[in-house]
């Protein structure tokens, strides 16, 4: 038998032999650009493991894969090779469906759903239809931005601006394409849009119910909801009444002006009358950075509360669809207003100054904390909170709440997409198609500029619907997030006819347990799934408002300090070491939501790591051959000896180490145990023959835990070791005895190793005979225990610092411990231990108690032996003993000879 792992020989095995014992099909109850690179093997390495575990663990698991396969990448890849989008995509699915078999990810393939089938869209198309009955879609016309470029429609969030505001605001200045990079420009078409408005309170709120999502993707969509609470404030402005938003009432004597947003409804009749206005009009729809500018018009606006009139300016820093379009310009405490003001020489009036007197920065500063009102006639001396509420009371304010939250622009102008199922009747207006004429299917594919489904005049034409008189198709298609944004729910009953998922089946395996996917989705894909579940379960389709219960966003993979990629150049294909080696050295490498270093270095180390197991499985099963058939082989033991009872712990303490960690998602740290046990095993085998029950339970053990992570190897281990099935299918090990301190008496072995190290080398004892290790009495234990305030029992694992304990003073821990009869025989000794506990009252590590870490030394005896060659005793320290006063509980007296 070969001692070298060939994982090229196995690979295709294995993968036939999953495939043809349906190991990943679920019991009944992603981009389509090219090829996949290494940001594809993380997220897919992540949640092929974390399957795995789970379902040795006795869990139904559902992990599928399917094709997110609309849209502009596929779109623009067809154009660029004279191929038509379809075309494209699918020889692209069937590239990375070889490759994700070949990496061994473990997909229910009996579930694989495609975006771009008929089969699917029909179903976004009925979901269409029924949000329109139930008033979530909406068609108008509307400002919006526009991609050059693309030739199409971009959603707010999908315009990249510096500051992201911007974008979350509807404001495309300084935008760019989240796709190309173009600069984005503005537009008024006829659009279709999802009203996420309406969810807009729930979203928020439902925030703070999502313990299981990163706290950086919930403040993304807590602030591209934008919720704002706050007042309007009325102004009147040239015989109209203008009201402005501001979550800073307090701040309202110190505001100098009024501006308005270009679109306001006002500034179109200023424009009429006044040249300049519509000069800047002009200017700013044909920039992209207007920046600061603005221009005074004609009229001013008399102040609500002191009858000032401010100048009223038209600026472009303010936007139409973010409050009321008008901002109550503050310079004094507002840094966009101080900006604007400083641009225009505005004045600059202090309405808050410090509580504590300190003073400001003004006027070249704003200052913009809470205070105390200053110059703001009968509400001086207020503090801000209290004179939010008393402003309130004066007329023409009134509470507001605002969101930058904007309905969710659905249209596109592509051909790549999902048709949006309308047919437009010059008497009945728009028309929903019908049921039974779903699915609208794209036509045929002609390339063309601007919107192809516009081009396709034979499959425009058709009729309405109610009247049966002459129509056109609507022809613009739907944003790629629909597809996205319910995908998962079709995993559960792909092949179901009569709706777009069974309910019972949704609402039986409802929430997703686990999402693995980058943060850059956060006000994106993660708050579309969010609304379309509350949207569905309103529709009576779900009775779960929330998709996701678990989130991990997993970090990014770097070569030479930059993120990997083709256009970087710096781009390792996955194969390129093997699909295992690459698949375990990307879980090794870090946590999941960390950054990491592709190293040659590191990738070794996993190639390494493999080549090491393999040859210790297959030195164990060729000695096992080599004995069955009578011919000289390394001795084992049918008979166990003291030593072995540590190997035993050992398995028990890792499987309880490795599951934690499997858990928590922290499959580097799992890598790690895995290697501390392989080199333990290894040592054991060595140290003498080893004991065949433990060893080969210990071999047996270590493949489970790989399985998760290398699952081709395993597999090639689990046969070498002559198992029955399939280690895929194999139960996930348990531990033989409790290992609830597992971790404890982990650190109390390393330790104590560590000390005879340190103590060898102070004392240059290159070769010691005698090493003796002895346990604490009792007593100290004991004490141990009354400073800890914990439950003296038998003691294993002993708690952390109580909080009853943190309230005693130093004096009353002593006098409590010295209380106790056991330590008052023991006089100075005792009192001088009590003393140095209270002192350290709140660092008090969890401990195991004295039997039990005189156990766990005996049975660890070999590796001090194996190390120092050098004979060993461990023993408990007794009255007269001259080492009982350096021992301490779980630091044992060291004496070496």
């Amino acid at each position: 038998m070969s001692r070298r792992y060939d994982h090229a020989r196995v690979t295709e095995y294995w993968q036939h032999v999953w495939e043809r014992e349906g190991v990943y099909e679920t019991p009944d109850a992603s981009s389509a650009s090219g090829s996949l690179h290494m940001g594809h093997i993380r997220n897919y390495a992540i949640t092929d493991a974390h399957a795995r575990y789970r379902r040795m663990a006795g869990d139904r698991v559902l992990h599928p894969m399917g094709w997110d396969a609309f849209g502009l990448p596929a779109e623009n890849a067809a154009y660029e090779r004279d191929t038509d989008p379809e075309a494209w995509t699918r020889a692209c699915i069937e590239r990375m469906r070889d490759d994700l078999e070949e990496m061994g990810f473990g997909y229910d393939w009996s579930r694989e759903i495609t975006t771009c089938d008929p089969e699917y869209y029909r179903w976004n198309q009925w979901l269409f239809t029924r949000f329109l009955d139930e008033g979530l879609v909406e068609y108008d016309s509307a400002t919006v931005n526009w991609c050059p470029d693309c030739e199409t429609v971009l959603a707010d969030a999908q315009v990249e601006t510096e500051d992201r505001e911007g974008a979350a605001h509807g404001h495309a200045a300084g935008g760019v394409c989240w796709r190309c990079g173009t600069a984005v420009t503005r537009r008024d078409l006829d659009q279709w849009f999802f009203t996420i408005t309406d969810y807009a309170d729930e979203l928020y709120d439902g925030l703070d119910d999502l313990d299981g999502w990163p706290d950086g993707v919930r403040d993304s969509q807590r602030n591209w909801i934008g919720r704002q609470k706050g007042a309007e404030v009325t102004f009147e402005l040239d015989g109209h009444e203008l009201s402005a938003f501001t979550a800073r009432l307090d701040t309202v004597y110190g505001a100098t002006y009024l501006a308005l947003a270009p679109g306001h409804d006002l500034v179109g009749d200023l424009a009429e009358r006044d040249d300049d206005v519509a000069a800047y009009l002009d200017e700013v729809a044909s920039t992209d950075d207007a920046g600061r500018s603005g221009v005074e018009t004609d009229v001013t606006a008399t102040h609500p509360f002191t009858g000032a009139e401010l100048p009223v300016y038209v600026a472009a820093y303010v936007l139409d669809d973010v409050g009321t379009g008008a901002v109550m310009g503050v310079p004094a405490h507002n840094d966009r207003d101080h900006a604007f003001a400083d641009e225009h020489d505005l004045p600059i009036e202090q309405a808050i100054e410090p509580v504590d007197g300190s003073g400001t920065d003004l006027p070249d500063v704003p200052y913009t904390d809470d205070g105390m009102l200053t110059d703001s006639g009968k509400y001086d001396g207020l503090a801000s909170a209290a004179a939010r509420e008393r402003l309130l009371d004066h007329e023409g304010v009134e509470t507001a709440t605002t969101y930058r939250l904007r309905d969710w622009l659905v249209s596109r102008q592509r051909y790549w997409g999902t048709p949006i199922p309308i047919v437009h009747c010059d008497d009945c207006g728009a028309v929903p198609v019908p049921d039974e004429d779903l699915p609208v299917e794209l036509p045929q594919y002609v390339q063309t500029t601007g919107n192809p489904l516009d081009a396709a005049d034979e499959w425009k034409q058709t009729t309405c619907p109610e009247c049966g008189g002459e129509a056109t198709r609507e022809t613009d298609t739907m944003d790629t997030f629909v597809d996205s944004s319910w995908y998962f729910l079709r995993f559960l009953s792909p092949h179901f006819e009569d709706a777009p998922f069974d309910q019972q089946t949704a609402d039986e395996w409802l929430p997703v347990d686990v999402y693995v996917g980058g943060e850059e989705h956060a006000v994106l894909h993660l708050l579309y799934i969010r609304f379309f579940t509350r949207a569905l379960a309103d529709l009576g389709l779900l009775d779960r408002r929330e998709p996701v219960e678990r989130l991990i966003n997993q970090g990014t993979v770097l070569h030479g300090g930059q993120k990997m990629s083709k256009s970087a150049g710096n781009a390792v294909a996955p194969h390129e070491y093997g699909a295992e080696t690459t698949r375990l050295f990307v879980l090794s490498a870090a946590h999941p939501a960390q950054d990491f270093e592709w190293t040659v270095k590191d990738v070794s180390m996993a190639y390494d790591f493999q080549q090491d197991v393999y040859g210790m499985v297959a030195d164990f099963a060729e000695g096992r051959e080599r004995r069955r058939r009578s011919q000289e082989a390394r001795p084992v033991r049918t008979e166990s000896e003291p030593h072995d009872a540590y190997l035993e712990r050992e398995i028990d303490r890792t499987i309880a180490a490795v599951t934690e960690e499997y858990d928590r998602f922290r499959f580097h740290r799992v890598v790690g145990e895995l290697r501390r046990f392989a080199r333990l095993l290894r040592r054991y085998e060595r140290y003498e023959p080893p004991y065949l029950f433990a060893y080969s339970r210990g071999l047996r053990t270590l493949t489970k835990l790989l399985a998760p992570i290398a699952p081709y190897l395993a597999e090639e281990l689990w046969h070498v070791l002559g198992e029955d099935g399939l280690v895929a299918e194999a139960d996930w090990p348990e531990s033989l005895r409790d290992v609830e301190s597992h971790r404890i008496e982990r650190e109390l072995v390393r330790t104590t190793l560590a000390d005879v190290r340190d103590i060898t080398e102070v004392v240059d004892i290159s070769d010691p005979d005698h090493i003796e290790l002895v346990v604490a009495a009792d007593w100290k234990y004991e004490a141990y225990r009354t400073a800890q305030a914990a439950d003296p029992d038998d003691g294993v694992g002993y708690g952390q610092t109580s909080s009853r304990t943190a309230e005693l003073s130093d004096d009353a821990i002593v006098g409590e411990i010295m209380g106790r009869e056991p330590m008052q025989e023991r006089g100075d000794a005792a009192a001088d231990y009590a003393a140095d506990l209270a002192d350290r009252s709140e660092g008090l590590e969890p401990i195991v108690g004295g039997d039990r870490e005189l156990d766990v030394l005996q049975q660890a005896a070999w590796l001090f032996e194996d190390e120092f060659g050098a004979d060993v005793t461990v023993r408990r320290a007794t009255e007269d003993d001259d080492l009982a006063g350096q021992a301490r509980p779980n630091k044992p007296a060291i004496h070496i000879s």
